[in-house]
């Protein structure tokens, strides 16, 4: 009888040690390093895209980038394969907005997707980069998809 309370613990045990590896999170946000320079900014646009290509399939869709910010809420990022930057922000982020303006020049949209042009995802990110707390991969995201008619 011993034997088989033990083969239940360890069945226990091994069922436990399973479900923890699969509800781990695939991707950990990452501690936000100040980005001072447009030449930080392409160093670390190069280092996430080197991660992506390691870390995320060609089949994956909804892929990007979410910026957790200190103050609160959080910005998704993703670039199309037409050169164009995406930004979802979250509601409890909307306070950024000014500052994207800011930072690109661009007006702010009715709702909470902007669509960017390439040229300006360095100052993007120099501009917010004072206000990110972390950084995290993400897939699955529908970056908008859905409000602007694309299904996903």
């Amino acid at each position: 009888m011993q034997g088989a309370a033990d083969n239940a613990a360890a069945s226990n045990t091994d069922s436990t040690v399973g479900d923890e590896i699969l509800a781990r999170p695939r991707f950990r946000p990452r501690p936000w390093e100040h980005l001072e320079t447009p030449y930080d900014v392409e160093v670390w646009i190069e280092e996430h895209n080197r991660a992506m290509q390691d870390n995320i399939g060609a089949q994956e869709t909804g892929v990007g980038i979410c910026f957790t910010l200190a103050a609160g809420g959080d910005i998704y990022l993703q670039t199309s394969a037409d050169g164009a930057v995406v930004l979802d922000v979250t509601p409890d982020a909307a306070w950024v907005a000014p500052l994207i303006s800011a930072a690109t020049g661009c007006e702010t949209p009715p709702s909470s997707l902007w669509i960017l042009p390439d040229d300006k995802l360095i100052q993007l990110l120099v501009g917010l980069s004072s206000l990110v707390a972390s950084s995290l991969l993400v897939v699955g995201h529908d970056f908008g998809l859905r409000r602007r008619g694309m299904g996903f």
